[in-house]
């Protein structure tokens, strides 16, 4: 059932779209590759716990957990909505 000029399915291909969006981002955050020994922000060692629990990673804790809270204030928005929807 589709109202005024959006076609029918047009709210299940914007949720769609949403969750994909958001697949992608949390996979293009994944480490990949070989783990480094020492952290690229702030060259301290990476313990070799760490290494092995998270194959590809680059950054020791203490700056893992800045990344993590910086990506937290990360707030997506519904780009493909009306801008009724946005406004919301």
């Amino acid at each position: 059932m589709a109202g005024g000029f959006a076609k029918d399915g047009a709210v299940q291909e914007q949720i769609d779209a949403s969750l994909e969006d958001e697949i992608n981002r949390a996979r293009d955050q994944l480490p990949r590759g070989e783990s480094a020994s020492h952290c690229d922000e702030c060259g301290v060692t990476i313990p070799e716990a760490r290494r092995k629990a998270i194959p590809g990673v680059r950054l020791c804790v203490s700056c893992q957990e800045t990344v993590d809270a910086e990506r937290k204030a990360f707030a997506g928005y519904n780009r493909r909505g009306s801008k009724d929807s946005q406004l919301r």
